[in-house]
């Protein structure tokens, strides 16, 4: 298989309706694990991961069982099934927002778990709550299918990523609230108190998730504002000199979005899409641990190789 299969194009204008209802769609499913979840540091009690056939939630807890959700982009259809054998599903098809969370909602009160979840979605401009939205209801399984194989050659590279680095890291997820797949480095040090205002997200959540000096990377679909597929790498709090650090070609610091920004199609179109994502993934980091004044020595190992373990 050629690199432009494993990599597809993912014009975001073509896709635009239905990139935005599925967001929507996982913030329903992913505001189930967090009504249902214990809290984990930076939020991370919320995510979706990628899975084999799509996104899901890994285990939450119901009581003494636990309760898995999976948007399926192979078959088109959430699943939900228990420890207790109960197995649910509802089809991923052209359905509104409003529509899709009774739904959802009544699978779960079939297997017998109530949950209510906060209505209003996060980070999306003008929401409005799910029990109301019959504006989004766009579904094309095509371009769903194509984003989730996408996020399958993102998520690889970034998980070989993190393999590099002994220092405290982030597993590799999905946040539905800005709808991107994220993977998050951190020096050890308590960052200085966030301002908060991110849009949608309330100042105590933004707050908790930033505590600490923290080198971020990650992808996302585009959206409105930024209407391109692209590969991003920030660092919080912003250290002197870290924009004009040198990273690969091909990338470039964005003064609106205060981060590095490498086009998706740029990755797709590389004659080595894994080297050059995994470079910029590299050299982003080592801007934001140099300016930052990181003690990299302690915190940085070679990237892991499988069946072998790590030499001292």
């Amino acid at each position: 298989m050629d690199d432009t299969a494993l990599w597809p194009d993912l014009p975001y204008p073509a896709w635009r309706e239905t990139a935005a209802t599925l967001q929507l769609w996982t913030q329903i499913v992913g505001k189930v694990r967090l009504a249902l979840t214990p809290w984990l540091n930076h939020g991370w009690q919320v995510p979706l991961y990628v899975s084999a056939r799509g996104l899901g939630t890994s285990p939450i807890p119901i009581g003494s069982e636990i309760l898995e959700i999976e948007f399926d982009f192979v078959s088109h259809r959430l699943v939900a099934h228990t420890s207790r054998g109960e197995e649910r599903t509802l089809p991923l098809e052209p359905q509104t927002v409003a529509d899709f969370h009774l739904r959802v909602i009544d699978l779960l009160n079939g297997i017998g778990i109530a949950v209510a979840i906060h209505e209003m979605p996060n980070e999306v401009a003008n929401p409005i709550p799910f029990s109301r939205d019959r504006t989004h209801a766009a579904y094309d399984a095509a371009a769903a299918h194509r984003f989730w194989r996408a996020l399958v050659q993102v998520d690889r590279i970034f998980k070989l990523f993190r393999s590099g680095f002994m220092g405290k890291a982030s597993p590799v997820h999905f946040f539905w609230g800005s709808f991107d797949l994220a993977v998050t480095r951190f020096s050890g040090r308590v960052a200085p108190l966030h301002p908060g205002g991110v849009p949608g997200l309330p100042d105590a959540v933004t707050r908790e998730a930033y505590s600490h000096e923290v080198s971020s990377a990650g992808f996302w679909p585009g959206n409105d504002a930024f209407p391109q597929a692209a590969f991003y790498s920030y660092a919080y709090p912003q250290p002197p000199d870290f924009r004009d650090r040198a990273v690969t070609p091909g990338a470039r610091f964005d003064m609106t979005l205060g981060e590095f920004i490498l086009p998706y199609d740029t990755v797709r179109a590389a004659a080595e899409p894994d080297a050059l994502l995994l470079d910029f993934l590299s050299t982003t980091y080592s801007a934001a641990a140099e300016a930052g004044g990181w003690d990299r020595a302690a915190l940085e190992c070679p990237l892991g190789i499988p069946g072998e373990v790590r030499q001292l």
